[in-house]
C-alpha cells in the first residue's frame, strides 16, 4: 500500500508587483526576515513569519537570502 503524501501547506500573499511566499513549517522564528526588511513588509504572529504590508515591498530579497531555514520566497511579478 502506497503511503500518501499531504501537499505542504505554503500561505501566499502577492499583488501585481510581487508574491511572497511562505513555509510556516520551515519557520522557526529567527525573525532575521523581519529584522533585515527595509520598508517594515514582514512581522510575527505566534512565532511564524507573515506578511503585514506586500505593498511597501521592494523586491529587494533580503529576506529570502538570509533565511536559514529557507521558509520565505520572493518572486518578481512583472
Amino acid at each position: 500500500m502506497a503511503k500518501e503524501q499531504a501537499a505542504e501547506k505554503i500561505e501566499a500573499t502577492e499583488n501585481p508587483e510581487v508574491k511572497i511566499s511562505i513555509i510556516p513549517r520551515y519557520c522557526k522564528g529567527c525573525e532575521i526576515c523581519v529584522k533585515l526588511c527595509p520598508t517594515q513588509v514582514l512581522g510575527m504572529d505566534v512565532f511564524k513569519v507573515k506578511v503585514v504590508d506586500i505593498d511597501k515591498c521592494t523586491i529587494c530579497m533580503a529576506c529570502e537570502l538570509r533565511c536559514p531555514d529557507f521558509a520565505i520566497f520572493v518572486e518578481k511579478m512583472k
